[in-house]
């Protein structure tokens, strides 16, 4: 027992002599600390009278258990604090020596430079109308699109948007340049229409990259390609909507295979399975088109491959099956109809219904495009229109990506008669995998409708006031009572005078009338009692 009590006496002093050297330790620390900070020692300097009350506080928070514990739960050894909220400048904005500088600087920043900016941000928005498109381009193609435009002319038309004008502009020292690039795309290019160098350059610059030969441009004239490929869906998009304003329908189906073309890096003597990896020609045996070969089984593509002869190695077979399973795989079905129709007949006049179901393997992926730069998605333009006269009745960009999706058209029943519209369905990336359905339509006359007669009870309802006039009914009803409150009110205000007056002996005249008012109100009363009766005899 008594070795016990030695050992917890030893414990104990030690941990007095451990507490005992730590407090001396915090004295001489916060002695010398208080030392260097003393204000006597730093006239007029707030950062260090700062640091000498911070070091009070937190040699007050180690040795007062009171202050420590309000540090523990407050962070303050003062304990809880009041919220404060500040915004912290830099001291040089609060020294007097430098305010005049600091009231040029604010003069500047508001006269100057935020008008400036307020200035070009409005002069640059002005610029751009619809989906970020600047007006001057949309100008440009109302001029430049023509109902008769050709799928090979369009490239000089997208190169001379606005948006590339100052990217494709020709330098002295590019025109040596210029000129070798157009003698390699020379065969493949439509003579230009026009003879500005901006148009040529982009245009000579598009079919670099539609030949899959972009490789040797500088870097300048890689940055104007680049430039141009990142707004061509826009600006594709835009060029569409303008032939289906003008009613150009040919042109419309130029300008979304152009897209496809752009997005691909081909061009117009290019073969589909191009699309591919390391093909190039079109596949004769096995095969009729392009789609018909995705829609095959992995095992089934091969041995298409091999029966066209085509030594391909394990790796490239490989890399040919995994662009494959991007594509998509798709169809398309059309049906039409009127809403809420008993029969199946179409009569003049009747709301048409052309519902297209486009349905697929799997949801849709980003589009396979090795040559293409940016990431896009896949879509799917649908356009109805009239082959006879040319004319476009629809068309709209399908962008959901589920495995099915419907798309309904509408439209009014033409005169009595039959009508063929084609409905065609094209990618706004892949080449080869466009589909087309011809549609019928038969209409009616509408006089052979069965005539529908209207109930008695459902014809009356017209001659019901409506909801509207019953309410204004009721506000005239309403300021007529008023009228006539208004009227009693004037009528007791002249009794009254009258009884102030004093009571005078009624006339001749006044006496015949009162009496005729007596008679007529006992009249209504036996009325009414005759009324009473009548109803209970019943």
């Amino acid at each position: 027992m008594s070795i016990r009590l030695v050992w917890i006496l030893f414990c104990y002093c030690f941990y007095a002599e451990i507490v005992y050297l730590m407090l001396q330790k915090h004295c001489r620390a916060y002695r010398n600390m208080s030392l260097k900070f003393h204000p006597d020692k730093n006239p007029g300097n707030k950062l260090a009278e700062n640091m000498f009350m911070n070091i009070a506080k937190a040699y007050e928070a180690l040795t007062d258990p009171v202050a420590k514990e309000n540090y523990r739960l407050y962070g303050n050894p003062d304990g809880k604090q009041s919220l404060e909220v500040s915004i912290g400048l830099p001291t040089f904005l609060l020294d007097r020596a430098n305010r005049n500088l600091v009231l040029l600087m604010y003069l500047i920043i508001m006269v100057g430079v935020i008008p400036y900016f307020v200035w070009r941000y409005y002069s640059n928005s002005s610029k751009y109308g619809e989906n970020n498109i600047m007006y001057d381009t949309y100008s440009w193609f109302y001029h430049a699109l023509s109902k008769e435009i050709g799928l090979k002319n369009i490239p000089e038309v997208f190169a001379g948007a606005a948006e590339f004008r100052q990217s494709n502009r020709v330098l002295k020292e590019e025109g040596a340049e210029i000129r070798r690039l157009l003698d390699e795309v020379k065969g493949s290019m439509q003579k230009p229409t026009m003879s500005h160098h901006t148009l040529l350059k982009g245009n000579v610059l598009l079919h670099k990259h539609l030949l899959r030969n972009a490789g040797d441009l500088s870097s300048k004239h890689q940055s104007a390609l680049e430039l141009m490929l990142k707004n061509s869906t826009s600006l594709m998009e835009a060029m569409i909507s303008i032939c289906r304003n003008q009613d150009y329908l040919n042109a419309t189906m130029n300008c979304i295979e152009f897209q496809q073309y752009l997005t691909q890096a081909l061009w117009t003597n290019a073969s589909p399975y191009a699309q591919l990896p390391h093909l190039s020609e079109s596949l004769t045996k096995g095969v009729e088109s392009f789609s018909d070969f995705l829609a095959l089984a992995p095992d089934k593509q091969s041995d298409v491959l091999d029966e066209n002869d085509l030594s391909l190695t394990k790796a490239q077979r490989e890399d040919i099956s995994a662009a494959v399973d991007i594509m998509p795989k798709i169809s398309f079905e059309t049906r039409v109809f009127v809403d809420d129709d008993e029969d199946d007949d179409i009569y003049e006049g009747d709301l048409l219904t052309i519902l297209v179901t486009l349905k697929r393997s799997e949801k849709a992926k980003l589009v396979y495009a090795p040559y293409f730069p940016y990431p896009k998605n896949e879509a799917w333009w649908i356009i109805l229109g009239n082959s006879v006269d040319g004319r476009i009745l629809h068309v709209d960009k399908v962008t959901k990506s589920d495995t099915v999706v419907e798309h309904r058209i509408k439209m009014q029943a033409p005169k009595q008669g039959t009508y063929n519209f084609t409905l065609q369905f094209k990618s706004n990336a892949y080449i080869g995998l466009d589909c087309k359905d011809e549609i019928t339509v038969t209409t009616l006359d509408a006089s052979k409708l069965p005539q529908y007669k209207i109930h008695p009870d459902d014809a009356e309802l017209d001659d019901e006031p409506t909801l509207f006039e019953e309410m204004m009914a009721a506000n005239v009803e309403k300021d007529e009572s008023d009228d006539e409150d208004d009227s009693d009110d004037e009528s007791g205000d002249d009794s009254d005078s009258e009884e102030e007056d004093g009571i005078r002996e009624l006339s001749a005249a006044e006496m015949k009338k009162k009496a005729l008012k007596e008679q007529r109100k006992g009249d209504d009363e036996s009325d009414s009692e005759s009324d009473v009766e009548e109803v209970h005899a019943e």
